[in-house]
């Protein structure tokens, strides 16, 4: 059984409650097909010949489970599993603590690792490739370099924007693999689940429209999940139905098309400020007094996935769709910018 150390350690309401969702073996996975069979291929492999996992780099959009994916290649290799995230290795010292005290097998698993400062970066190249690090002593003409041995283990990379990765990190991991927005139905799945893990009572129409609405990922169908069960025990019997899950998602301001209030109101200011675009990304985080990389990073993902936002060489624009959604008027011919 592997042993999980998070560094820095993470004890959030929120991220426990993620914790004791989250699948421990490959059985327990749910949906992203292509991605958890190649991983089996691969970790039955390195089983076969006693090996450590190739390193892996996982990336998609946030909450569709890349922490849940090293955990699992883990616990299925019987290795401690170590995390950190980009920006917590500000300095190489950060990250040459972490590797000189990794056992043979070991999964180190680093979030945001696009966000990871060359220096440090630089140190995980002989690391990958070689299993040492590089210690640099003196400076100058007095400088030596001393070579220290590593013990074989993983890495695993997850990132949101792949393109940001440098060439030399990104073409030193054996295994990639997208993650995808999850369909309807396997998030119905991820409702009953939890569910059942939870102890939730809830239809199979309750558990559908909670995944209708957790746009493809299944972070946000947890989440979902108990803000309806807190509205179910209040204002019901407890059991989660179709319709009390509807009444609860509207209330919470999560609409029939999972978009939320940030969606709408990107799409608005989209319409209504810029007459349906295109505009940039740093105009429209001003105006809806929002960071750019939150936007880029959690909102327009979606947006663009159900076809709701279009980016262009001029910026970003809203499509027919994104009028019809919000019931505003489509601009005339020759005013707007849909043509």
């Amino acid at each position: 059984m592997s042993r999980e150390r998070v560094i820095p350690e993470s004890t959030s309401e929120e991220e426990i409650f993620i914790r004791s969702l989250r699948p421990q073996r490959l059985d327990e996975c749910i949906g992203q097909g292509k991605v958890f069979e190649g991983l089996r291929i691969s970790l039955q492999a390195a089983k076969e010949r006693s090996e450590p996992v190739d390193h892996v780099l996982l990336h998609g959009p946030p909450g569709l489970g890349k922490t849940t994916v090293a955990g699992v290649v883990a616990n299925e290799m019987g290795a401690n599993f170590v995390s950190t995230s980009g920006p917590a290795l500000e300095r190489g010292g950060d990250l040459m603590g972490i590797l000189t005290n990794i056992e043979r097998g070991d999964v180190l698993f680093i979030d945001e690792i696009h966000r990871l400062p060359r220096a440090v970066e630089e140190l995980l190249y002989p690391a990958m490739e070689d299993f040492c690090v590089n210690f640099v002593i003196d400076k100058g003409v007095h400088a030596r370099t001393l070579r220290y041995q590593l013990k074989p283990f993983t890495l695993m990379g997850a990132t949101t924007r792949a393109g940001l990765l440098s060439s030399p990190l990104r073409e030193r991991f054996g295994i990639i693999h997208h993650l995808d927005f999850f369909p309807v139905d396997d998030l119905r799945r991820v409702v009953l689940r939890s569910a059942a893990i939870l102890e939730v009572p809830v239809s199979e129409d309750g558990a559908i429209e909670i995944a209708r609405r957790a746009r493809g990922t299944p972070r946000i169908a947890n989440r979902l999940l108990r803000r309806v069960r807190d509205f179910a025990q209040v204002r019901a019997d407890g059991r989660i139905t179709g319709e009390l899950a509807r009444e609860a998602c509207e209330f919470e301001g999560v609409d029939a098309a999972g978009l939320d209030a940030l969606d709408r109101a990107l799409l608005r200011a989209l319409i209504e400020v810029y007459g349906g675009g295109p505009v940039g990304i740093e105009a429209l985080a001003a105006t809806l007094n929002e960071e750019a990389q939150t936007l880029e990073e959690v909102v327009e993902p979606f947006l663009l996935k159900r076809g709701f936002l279009s980016r262009t060489p001029g910026g970003r624009k809203a499509t027919a769709a994104a009028y019809d959604h919000l019931k505003a008027a489509l601009p005339e011919r020759g005013q707007g910018q849909l043509w």
